[in-house]
């Protein structure tokens, strides 16, 4: 599989707190993806009794080729990387970020493509979600001078009165239930072109994921999505 060399020195450790802003100095053609939160970047879970806890969102920035071809993971969360589901009660959270799950083509004992606790993934910078925006610097070493940049972001439990709690399996709008999404995964964008003049690409938002999780597809019927599209204000990819 091609990789990208990561230029990234934090520890995971680290990043369960907060994003280290000095990471590494440029180098030339290194790469920056820079994420700016938005108003609903902290979501109200619940965890029992009434009580709730604002969480970040789930998030994972992957690379592919021009063609769309899976490239390489630069960060995922560490719940779904690690399968660290809080009050999931079995459930393995295939509705969480399915589009890099079936992006990355590493399908499971048990049929899903979601990382397990016994398998979780290795290849990639993993750590909480910090409760800010953040960047991740990577460098490009395996010729691609295009390529593209997919951020997917997610909250659990966002339910609105399109994907509800109590929707049945059989709905299109079902996202997992209870313990599951809500509001379906969204997928941002931006295509990369280092022979370009241009050193900064903003990324767009292309659709939703699989509300259920079944399929990696990209749907652009965006009815019932509201909260979620201000979960991130802005994406952008920069070059030195």
């Amino acid at each position: 599989m091609k990789k990208f060399v990561m230029l990234i020195t934090v520890a995971v450790g680290l990043m369960q707190t907060s994003c280290n802003k000095k990471l590494l100095e440029y180098e030339s053609d290194d790469v920056r993806v820079e994420i700016a939160e938005g108003e609903e970047w902290l979501h109200d879970f619940p965890l029992f009794l009434g009580i709730k806890k604002k969480n970040p969102p789930q998030i994972a920035i992957w690379i592919e080729d021009s063609s769309g071809r899976y490239v390489s993971t630069i960060y995922v969360s560490q719940k779904i990387a690690t399968e660290g589901w809080l009050n999931a009660n079995g459930n393995r959270r295939k509705e969480a970020l399915p589009r890099w799950c079936h992006s990355r083509g590493i399908q499971y004992d048990d049929g899903l493509f979601c990382p397990t606790k016994q398998q979780p993934v290795t290849d990639a910078l993993t750590g909480a979600t910090p409760r800010k925006g953040f960047g991740m610097y990577f460098r490009e070493k395996t010729g691609l001078q295009r390529f593209r940049v997919l951020v997917e972001v997610n909250h659990s439990t966002d339910f609105t009165d399109v994907y509800a709690e109590d929707a049945a399996p059989s709905s299109p709008y079902y996202s997992g239930g209870k313990e599951g999404s809500g509001q379906p995964a969204l997928v941002y964008m931006a295509d990369v072109d280092l022979s370009m003049q241009s050193r900064s690409f903003t990324a767009s938002l292309i659709g939703h994921s699989s509300p259920d999780g079944s399929d990696g597809g990209i749907y652009t019927d965006m009815e019932g999505i509201d909260s979620a599209l201000r979960i991130v204000k802005q994406i952008t990819v920069r070059l030195k």
